[in-house]
């Protein structure tokens, strides 16, 4: 199968990370430690895969780690079913810093700042990371399991 080609050039170049095992359309998905992102990104793009069809995060858990996950395509001319692997970087809840992949994929711009805007994940050297779907004034990270609602909202009739 084709689909395990990075995690094989991955171990091959000891470079640490931990298979996830296929998801059910048979995408490779590929854990990464954060401090090993930056370089692990620039290495996937300069071995081909120079799409980044999504990039999204998630809690994990209460308490628990964020999870900013990467779906990256390897597009080339002539190719019925291009390459994919998903990789997942984890980082702390009390200091979720991720390096930006901004300078390598430019459509990371408006997902990683949903992505921080919603979870509170900072990714650095990002050139415009500020909320993007909530005002600058709020507090919190509305999709953390462990958010609490505001009781300030108001209630408006839909008419």
């Amino acid at each position: 199968m084709q689909q395990d080609r990075l995690s094989d050039w991955l171990v091959k170049h000891e470079l640490v990370h931990r298979s996830l095992g296929f998801d059910c359309q048979g995408i490779e998905i590929v854990q990464i430690k954060t401090e090993d992102w930056d370089s692990i990104a620039v290495i996937s793009y300069v071995y081909g895969y120079n799409y980044l069809r999504s990039q999204c995060a998630y809690d994990v858990a209460p308490g628990g780690f964020l999870a900013s996950v990467y779906h990256l395509t390897r597009i080339e001319y002539d190719i019925d079913k291009p390459e994919e692997v998903c990789i997942k970087v984890f980082a702390p809840r009390n200091n979720p810093r991720i390096p930006s992949v901004f300078w390598i994929w430019r459509s990371a711009d408006f997902q990683e700042r949903e992505s921080y805007d919603m979870l509170g994940i900072l990714y650095y050297n990002h050139p415009r990371l500020k909320r993007i779907l909530m005002p600058e004034s709020w507090i919190g990270w509305p999709l953390r399991k462990d958010y609490i609602i505001p009781n300030f909202y108001e209630i408006q009739d839909a008419h």
